[in-house]
């Protein structure tokens, strides 16, 4: 996957979630659970939608490391080469 792809898909599993949000009002370098008042649940089901989206495995050790747009992406993509 490219990066906007991924990008794409970490959006759409947060849109998931968070209908309200509006990802053009996102501060990328933000925590995502404190702009979208996200509960426990909700990051949850943001990680379980990222993995059905990009096939990434994320062990939950591994959570904090989508606490932002951008980390979120950048994990993923990691992931998808085979690293992280």
């Amino acid at each position: 996957m490219t990066r906007e792809e991924i990008r794409s898909a970490v959006l759409e599993a947060l849109a998931a979630v968070a209908p309200e949000a509006d990802p053009a009002s996102l501060d990328a370098s933000a925590p995502l659970r404190e702009q979208l008042d996200l509960d426990s649940m909700d990051f949850l089901n943001f990680v379980i939608g990222i993995h059905e989206r990009t096939g990434a495995e994320i062990p939950e050790a591994d959570y904090a490391k989508l606490a932002s747009l951008e980390h979120a992406v950048a994990y993923v993509e990691a992931r998808c080469a085979g690293g992280g």
